[in-house]
C-alpha cells in the first residue's frame, strides 16, 4: 500500500517526534559512551527500547586541488577490520562546536589544516541502537598543520592514502569499502561537485 504524495512532506525530510518518556535509566555508563533504556508511551500502549547514548561526532571529507580525497586506515575492534575512513571524531569536550572538533580532528588525525570548510551532509548512524548524528564537513585549501599530533592506541599506526574521488565512490559502489561515514560522505563530494559543474 502506497501513501497519497499529500501524505509526504515537500520537501522530503525526518520529523521530530516526542513520545512521553515514562521512564529512562542509566543501564550502562562507558568510558565513551552510555547505553540506556527507556520505557515510553507509543501509540495505545507503551514500549521499552535500549541504545546508546552518544556525543555525537564529526567527520571530514578533506579535498586537494586534484579531486582526491584524504583516506585514513586504522583497525576497529568491534568489527575486526582495519577499515578505510574519513578523518573523525567525537564531539566530547565540552561546548566545543561541530565546526571547531572538524578542525581538531583534520589536524590530530591528519596534520592538515583547511582554508575552506562547509557543511557537506549529517547522519544518524545507528538510529535504531543509537542517538549519534555525525556532521560531515567538506575541507579544501589544504596545508600541512604547524605541529604533528601524538597519536596513541589504534591511532598510532594510522596509514593516509589520498584517493581520487571517483575510485574512492567505486570503492564503496563495489562493495570493497564499507565504512558508513565514508560511503555517504564520498557519495555525497561526488553529487556536490556535479552540482557545480
Amino acid at each position: 500500500m502506497s501513501e497519497s504524495k499529500a501524505d509526504v512532506p515537500e520537501p522530503l525530510r525526518d520529523e521530530p517526534f516526542e513520545p512521553e518518556v515514562l521512564s529512562s535509566d542509566l543501564v550502562y555508563e562507558g568510558y565513551v559512551w552510555d547505553v540506556r533504556s527507556d520505557r515510553v508511551r507509543y501509540g495505545d500502549g507503551e514500549i521499552v527500547r535500549q541504545y546508546v547514548a552518544h556525543p555525537g561526532a564529526v567527520a571530514i571529507l578533506a579535498m586537494d586541488d586534484e579531486e582526491r580525497v584524504l583516506l585514513i586506515q586504522q583497525y576497529r575492534h568491534p568489527i575486526r577490520h582495519r577499515d578505510w575512513e574519513l578523518p573523525a571524531g567525537l564531539l566530547d569536550i565540552a561546548g566545543e562546536e561541530p565546526l571547531a572538533a572538524a578542525r581538531r580532528e583534520l589536524a590530530e588525525e591528519a596534520d592538515l589544516v583547511a582554508a575552506h570548510w562547509e557543511p557537506l551532509v549529517s547522519s544518524w548512524t545507528t538510529p535504531g541502537g543509537n542517538d549519534e548524528l555525525i556532521r560531515v564537513f567538506l575541507a579544501t585549501g589544504l596545508s600541512t598543520a604547524e605541529t604533528a599530533h601524538d597519536r596513541e592506541d589504534e591511532e598510532a599506526d594510522i596509514r593516509v592514502a589520498w584517493v581520487p574521488l571517483d575510485e574512492a565512490v567505486a570503492g564503496v559502489l563495489e562493495g570493497r569499502l564499507h565504512n558508513g561515514i565514508l560511503s555517504i560522505g564520498v557519495l555525497a563530494a561526488a553529487q556536490r561537485l556535479r552540482d557545480r559543474s
